[in-house]
């Protein structure tokens, strides 16, 4: 083998199931989604919450068997671009690449935006802090992710690990806690659409967008493809597994919360969930059922925010790497460290370019979380669309590729069902109304969303039209498998 290739090379076979499920678990950030990323959709969905949190978990799962019968056959560091490639059209698989490097990027500062916020907030109410030193920790949470992403995966994937059992560990006490607090108030109806909000399914289906946002990142360990033992079975298992799970807790976890604090008052817009502790509700929860030990959740969550950040930027910066592999981004961003095996250039890119997008956004939108809300529905729109065209790459893929080995259930089924169940949620985040359901458009600065994405994918369609005229074969790479090429390190 080459120096040239090894220069190019990821360091392959280097970590096992466990890491990788948690690489997919941390990205998916356990207690920083349940103090943050849910608690968007309970003005909408009300005492509903649960029921919006379900339909996620169906849907997601149902992405998770696509991509798990996806992986078998295209491991690959490019992930779901690589199957809309050979499932759907180069084209399209492209496209796929252009709007996850929009929105796979925004993981890493979303989470510094929450390590921030959470810090500045209890340091405020609890000694008088000013609040906006949530900008500098911002920056501290992403110094911290910039070592552990470039000193090599097995680091970043070990350190995942260990950080996000002790979120998970410290959330699920706490949610049962609640559960036995509230005694005879627990219910079921909790699971029906028309509890504690004014327009039924028309209040879930928004919510569901940031139950989605929560679920973001199951798929994260597809981008270690090419890093992972034996990948074809590793990378499906812990896709799977990483949405099964972290659903049923981030299940339980507002269950215990909704019948605790009681669904008829969820919604409330005075003395809602949301309006508890400042805006801070799940420390709130804790410092009322725990009292002192609320301190250990306030640790989880900024636990939760540095793992995601971490698993966030380990995803981004390998789809970065194997796009400029291609020569769809600048080959720069394709170089690996000699020593630690990690794209560093891109890590470097990413890093910079997520600490200043996180501070300059926050300061633009007038605090951590306005900006964090814009970032999660923006990554919430472009991961959807992803997430329904990964459904119709494994039945199109099947038909076309290993019509011998087509599974009605898993290759049919599965992803047009999968499919229907995320397009009202997607056209929900649009603020279109269908079926009277009374869908209200989302909140500034939310409602900028779809702007951004349209300017993005224009931009897109661009560029793909400059590469097809120009150099079709980089168009035709995006469905190409690195992981048996032994000339990874192709230059035109």
């Amino acid at each position: 083998m080459s120096t040239t290739v090894d220069a190019h090379r990821l360091e392959r076979n280097a970590v096992g199931l466990a890491p990788t499920l948690f690489q997919s678990i941390t990205h998916m950030a356990p207690a920083a989604a349940v103090a943050f990323s849910i608690i968007v959709g309970v003005p909408y969905a009300g005492g509903s919450i649960p029921l919006a949190v379900l339909l996620a978990l169906i849907a997601c799962l149902f992405v998770a068997i696509s991509i798990g019968q996806l992986a078998r056959h295209l491991p690959s560091a490019g992930g779901l671009y690589t199957f809309s490639s050979r499932g759907l059209h180069p084209y399209v698989g492209f496209l796929v690449a252009w709007g996850f490097m929009l929105a796979e990027p925004l993981v890493a500062p979303l989470l510094y935006l929450i390590f921030g916020n959470e810090l500045a907030a209890n340091l405020t109410s609890h000694f008088g802090w000013p609040t906006w030193l949530w900008a500098p920790f911002a920056a501290g949470a992403g110094l911290i992710v910039w070592f552990l992403t470039y000193r090599g995966i097995r680091l970043s994937t070990r350190t995942g690990v260990a950080l996000g059992t002790f979120e998970i560990v410290v959330f699920l006490a706490l949610a049962l806690t609640l559960v036995v607090a509230a005694g005879s108030n627990n219910t079921l109806s909790v699971f029906g659409p028309n509890t504690g909000n004014t327009k039924g399914w028309g209040s879930v289906f928004p919510g569901m967008i940031f139950a989605i946002l929560a679920f973001i990142g199951f798929e994260a360990s597809l981008p270690l493809a090419e890093e992972v033992k034996e990948p074809r079975k590793t990378i499906p298992r812990a896709v799977f597994l990483s949405a099964l799970l972290i659903g049923l807790f981030y299940l339980f976890c507002y269950y215990a919360a909704t019948v605790y604090f009681g669904p008829s008052k969820m919604a409330d817009p005075k003395n809602g969930f949301v309006t508890l502790n400042g805006g801070d509700p799940w420390s709130g929860l804790a410092q009322a059922v725990w009292g002192p030990g609320l301190i250990i959740v306030i640790l989880a969550v900024l636990n939760s925010a540095i793992a995601n950040s971490n698993a966030g930027a380990n995803a981004a910066t390998r789809v970065g790497y194997s796009l400029a592999r291609i020569g769809l981004l600048p080959r720069m961003l394709q170089q690996v460290h000699p020593r630690f095996r990690t794209p560093y250039v891109a890590v470097n890119v990413q890093a910079v370019g997520g600490i200043v997008l996180a501070i300059g956004l926050g300061l633009l939108a007038g605090g951590a979380l306005p900006a964090f809300a814009l970032l999660g529905t923006v990554a919430t729109i472009v991961v959807v669309t992803i997430y329904i065209l990964t459904n119709l790459s494994n039945l199109v893929f099947y038909l076309r590729e290993r019509r011998g080995e087509f599974n009605l259930l898993s290759n049919g089924i599965v992803p047009i069902v999968g499919s229907l169940i995320f397009l009202p949620a997607l056209i929900a985040a649009f603020g279109i109304d269908f079926a009277g359901l009374g869908i209200v458009a989302l909140s500034p600065p939310s409602n900028l969303a779809p702007l951004i994405i349209g300017i993005w994918m224009v931009a897109g369609i661009a560029l793909l039209i400059y590469f097809v005229a120009r150099k079709p074969e980089r168009i035709a790479d995006t469905g190409r498998i690195f992981l048996d090429d032994a000339d990874v390190a192709r230059t035109r």
